[in-house]
């Protein structure tokens, strides 16, 4: 049996998942739609994929039961209740929403409609950060207390052709990379608690330096820096720094510091990537500058890419087991945000008051590639 599969919105990242969901034997990309119907068409015949047109006519086709939702932020919600309304189970890209009351209308939905809502990042679902999951869940450095994170880049407007929605309302670098950071911490830490936070714009106008719309002039309306500070439920914390207004590129730099030792995550942005460890037993017997090799941590198990937790919802359902990549999962890293958000613009501490239950590891051998349903 396969799982039928649907996508709205034929833009940028639409190629990255559909490469990855045309290769897994548990589904079949059925739809692509998208406003502009040209781009749906071609985007369809690129993966070989036997269908295009509207969101309309892909909702009422019988043989989709997953719709992917990779459409603005700003319409997130709007389109999650459509393919609800219309008996189907979502996979979102990130954010759920761009506000807590829509997120908690989407979950509502679902829920009296006995469907599922996921959401990206599924980066939490890669190789990398499992292996690395594992390793912490083993003990390996003693009980998680700290972390901190920071991704800090010059901007997207480098290198997407229509940059403005991410420096604007549902945007910046705290809507667009924190989900990625947050959901990481979240995942090891469990729920935050309160959020302290700062936030700055640089550059109040920028201009689109790829693609025909070159040279446009366009407003910066939300922070492009964003700097968390996290208090989780259990008493433990982090710090995050999210931006887009640093020369100096530093990608996903994500340290958990343990009661016996300290873990180096790869980017939670990467579906890939090893991990480096460190033990307080390995600074044994060390009294001058040297300092103890870190134990490298392989990343085992899939790494596809975009479209991971679209399968693992899909045998999530068949299973009768919870997904991993939830939506009350992404609806709780969205309350971090706007509490990040509030906190910035108050100066003042913010509580989250939302909770999320703890996300098990994925089993080592879990295999994409393989016939399951």
């Amino acid at each position: 049996m396969t799982v039928g599969v649907g996508v709205i919105g034929a833009g940028v990242i639409s190629a990255q998942y559909l490469a990855n969901l045309t290769t897994f034997p548990d589904l079949e990309v059925r739809f692509v739609a998208d406003i502009d119907l040209e781009r749906a068409k071609a985007r369809a015949e690129e993966f070989g994929i036997p269908a295009s047109g509207t969101t309309e006519e892909l909702l009422a086709d019988d043989g989709i039961d997953i719709v992917v939702n990779l459409t603005l932020p700003s319409v997130h919600a709007e389109v999650d209740l459509a393919i609800l309304a219309a008996g189907k189970h979502v996979w979102s890209e990130k954010p759920i929403a761009t506000n807590a009351a829509d997120a908690r209308r989407v979950l509502d939905a679902a829920e009296a409609a006995g469907l599922r809502v996921a959401v990206a990042p599924d980066t939490v679902l890669g190789a990398g950060l499992q292996s690395a999951f594992r390793a912490i869940a083993d003990g390996r450095i003693g009980e998680p207390r700290t972390a901190i994170t920071q991704v800090l880049n010059p901007g997207p407007e480098r290198w997407h052709p229509a940059p403005e929605f991410l420096f604007q309302a549902g945007g910046g670098p705290l809507l667009d990379l924190g989900p990625y950071y947050l959901t990481t911490l979240v995942s090891v830490f469990g729920s935050v608690a309160r959020v302290a936070a700062v936030g700055s714009i640089s550059r109040p106008k920028r201009v689109v330096e790829s693609g025909p719309r070159a040279g446009t002039e366009f407003d910066v309306t939300v922070p492009s820096y964003s700097a968390l500070l996290l208090e989780f439920e259990n008493g433990t914390s982090a710090q995050a720094t999210f931006s887009f207004e640093s020369a100096l590129p530093r990608a996903g730099f994500f340290e958990i510091t343990g009661t016996d030792g300290a873990i180096v995550l790869p980017d939670p942005n990467m579906f890939d990537g090893d991990s480096s460890l460190w033990t307080l037993e390995s600074w044994k017997g060390l009294t001058g500058p040297e300092q103890p090799t870190p134990e490298t941590v392989e990343a085992t198990g899939p790494a596809d890419g975009r479209g991971l937790g679209v399968l693992e919802l899909a045998r999530a359902i068949a299973a009768g087991v919870p997904e991993r990549a939830s939506g009350a999962l992404a609806a709780h890293v969205l309350d971090v945000m706007l509490a990040a958000a509030e906190s910035a613009e108050r100066g003042e501490t913010v509580a989250v008051t939302s909770r999320v239950a703890p996300v098990e590891p994925l089993p080592a051998d879990w295999n994409p590639k393989e016939a399951t349903l």
